[in-house]
Formats: structure tokens, sequence, C-alpha cells
């Protein structure tokens, strides 16, 4: 559904990267457009963990825990830590934290403040230790946790996008005449995005005709005729 170009909320995909990365993933399920946006950045990106991602969703890798206790939480994104609510679930429901202080712990990681991330893996590990967990796999975790910092992401932030993502991309597919001119008329100051989507329509194969004074309106509207009429309010 997604092409180059496309106005995803606040992303814009400049490139075919996105749409590549989308088809070797295969998304099935609202949650895996969710993790695709939080992923689609530099430091995941480069650091192998994407490709791991979809290997294990596609089940070509298996889907491992480092204990048990994880899958409760890492279920959703393959045993992979994606989110920054989720280092605060394994902290909570693993080291035995408040949910106060698995939020200082995430903003410790966040902000990369050594010295509260080596008190905190103290406590972490003395939390685990508490519900049986090895002080060898607390350890473990708590690295892949202090990793996940480099690149962690907030699960809300990342779901108000992929609604506004999807809700988009179905328009597009779905009513792509009405959805240009719309996207036309909200950027109809700029004329830039202007030239931008009238070849994108001429790419998906719908016409864009001249502004007329007895036929155009304000915005750009679809004809009867399934062409969009330029609107008179993006002429200079």
């Amino acid at each position: 559904l997604l092409q180059e170009g496309d106005t995803l909320g606040v992303f814009q995909i400049e490139s075919s990267g996105m749409r590549e990365l989308l088809r070797k993933f295969k998304p099935t399920v609202f949650e895996d457009v969710i993790s695709i946006i939080a992923l689609y950045r530099p430091g995941p990106l480069q650091s192998g963990m994407v490709d791991d991602f979809i290997l294990r969703k596609q089940g070509a890798k298996p889907i491992t825990f480092q204990h048990p206790m994880l899958e409760s939480v890492l279920r959703e994104t393959y045993g992979v830590i994606v989110y920054q609510e989720q280092v605060m679930q394994i902290a909570s429901h693993l080291g035995g934290f408040s949910m106060a202080e698995a939020d200082e712990l995430r903003r410790a990681m966040g902000k990369k403040l050594m010295a509260v991330m080596d008190q905190k893996r103290v406590d972490f590990v003395g939390g685990c230790r508490k519900n049986g967990i090895p002080e060898s796999t607390a350890v473990e975790i708590y690295e892949l946790m202090v990793k996940f910092a480099e690149y962690g992401f907030n699960k809300s932030h990342s779901a108000a996008y992929a609604l506004v993502t999807y809700r988009t991309a179905y328009l597009k597919a779905n009513y792509p005449r009405e959805f240009m001119a719309a996207l036309l008329t909200i950027e109809r100051d700029n004329t830039d995005k202007i030239v931008e989507y009238v070849a994108e329509c001429k790419n998906m194969g719908i016409s864009v005709l001249p502004p007329e004074i007895n036929q155009s309106f304000s915005n750009f509207t679809v004809t009867k005729e399934g062409a969009i009429r330029f609107g008179l309010s993006a002429v200079k």
C-alpha cells in the first residue's frame, strides 16, 4: 500500500527503503505496523536487529526468551525489546521494581546516565534473584536492556503514527482519487509539494486537469469522469 512519497502522519517516506522493508516484513497485524515504525531508524537498521526481527517474524529464526517470564512482555515483538514500555515491564515483572522505579530506569537509559544505570543493575539483579531467576540470567537480561537504550522508542508514540499510517494507506489504496485530491488541497500553498503530488497522480494513472473558472472549486476535487480538477486556491 505504501509508495515513495506517501505522507504518513508526520513521516515522509523519501526513498524505497521503507517499501522494501515492508515487503520483507509482510506485516499481518496492527502491532506489526507499530513495531516497524519504531524500528525504521538509523540505530536499529545499522545494528542488524531489524533483520533479526524480520527473520523471527517470518519463522526463519526461532523466537527465544532468556527466561520464561519474558515471554508475556516480548511475545508481540517476537522476543526482541523494541519499546521503552517493555523495559519498564521487564524491570517490574522480573526485577520487582515499582512502576515509578521502572520509569526512573527508562529515563536513565534514555539519557545514558551510567551512575543511575549501574545502581539500577544491582537493584534489578537482586529483585530477579528474589523471583528465582539465576544471577547470570538476570545480568544477561539487564545487558540487553542497556543495549536497547541505544535505540529504544516509545510505543505510545509509535502507535499514534501507526494508526495514521494504516488509515492513510487504506484510503490511498481504496479511494486513490479522493485521497490525492485531499492531499493536494492540504498542500495547496506549497508549490513543490503540488508538483510532487501531481507527478504521483500521473504515476497512479490519475489525470489532473488544469484550473477552469467554470469547473474548479476552491479545493482540488474529483470529477465525475474520475480525474482531479485543480483547485483555484492553489493558483498563485
